[in-house]
């Protein structure tokens, strides 16, 4: 069942007097509980690509339709409330508070929500991570991996129909990246949470159920079209 797509989704900025083409007419789907990987190389418009699709930056053309709206007739404060219920985001650079505790940054989604803790939800996420010795902890007494453990953690607080992750092994090192790669995967098929997954790694892209290949701000390759 399909969860979101968009229809000819363009970028385009404005620098000094030249016009830059982030993206160029991409149009797909994304099934529900699916784990698509979008990769190409630097500057190929793939987190332009993750920003649009999950309401964090407006297209220059084009929509994104989630469960039949499209995101941007939303008034931006409604906006605000659908990302933070409905859309999970994991970072490469983990984008923690540090003057708060592991619970703490995880609980953060919920209280801004202004909704009651799913405790029960919240500790069977904590177990699946294997964070329970990091919760007290600030995270600059975390390591790199246990930091990005609690942003997903954080990111699966608000029970969220789509996670997305922009490069979320990238400043981790080879051992440490393939386990969130892992988790990832396990959040994705225990909890039925679609994922979508940006990535310049093709060692990481392969672990996908799809992935789709950006190249100048259009889709070079679909390992769904290719399957069907």
């Amino acid at each position: 069942m399909e969860i979101m797509h968009c229809e000819n989704l363009s970028k385009v900025y404005q620098a000094s007097e030249n016009k830059v083409i982030a993206l160029d007419g991409v149009s797909l789907a994304l099934e529900q509980g699916s784990f698509t990987a979008i990769t190409g190389p630097s500057g190929s418009g793939k987190s332009t690509l993750l920003h649009l699709l999950s309401g964090l930056d407006h297209p220059t053309g084009g929509r994104v339709i989630y469960q039949e709206a499209d995101l941007y007739k939303y008034k931006e404060n409604q906006l605000a409330v659908l990302r933070r219920r409905r859309f999970g985001f994991v970072f490469q650079s983990y984008n923690l508070v540090r003057e708060l505790t592991g619970w703490e940054n995880i609980l953060l989604p919920v209280m801004l929500d202004n909704r009651q803790a799913d405790e029960a939800h919240l500790h069977h996420i904590i177990d699946l991570l294997g964070i329970q010795e990091r919760l007290s902890h600030l995270p600059g007494a975390m390591s790199g991996g246990q930091q990005q453990r609690v942003s997903i953690a954080r990111a699966l607080a608000n029970k969220p129909a789509i996670l997305f992750a922009d490069e979320p092994t990238g400043n981790l090192d080879g051992k440490v990246g393939r386990e969130v790669l892992t988790l990832l995967r396990q959040v994705n098929r225990e909890l039925g949470i679609t994922l979508v997954l940006v990535t310049h790694d093709l060692n990481v892209a392969e672990q996908a159920d799809r992935v789709i290949q950006l190249e100048d701000g259009r889709v070079a390759h679909d390992s769904e079209v290719v399957k069907s």
